[in-house]
């Protein structure tokens, strides 16, 4: 897969959460968070009014420091097909 396919790919999945009106559950949540951060090179600090929010996304950071903006991305895509498919 190139580079390109790769985003286009990644970029449709990213709709189609920001598409689903369902809350995900936390840890999915979580997880979307820190790939998506890290697939988009966005380190900044997480912006919840709450500290306990707050936490768990610096944790879920922290998760994925030594993964690529592509692995992020793959990540990302992946859990979104996984969830799509059984999560529901």
């Amino acid at each position: 897969m190139t580079n390109e396919e790769l985003e286009i790919e990644f970029q449709d999945a990213v709709e189609r959460v920001n598409a689903y009106t369902e809350p995900f559950p936390a840890d999915v949540l979580l997880n979307l968070y820190a790939y998506y951060k890290k697939a988009t090179n966005n380190y900044g600090r997480p912006g919840s009014k709450k500290a306990i929010i707050n936490a768990f996304k610096t944790n879920a950071l922290f998760q994925v420091k030594d993964i690529s903006p592509n692995e992020a991305k793959r990540l990302y895509i992946d859990l979104v097909n996984k969830y799509f498919l059984y999560g529901k």
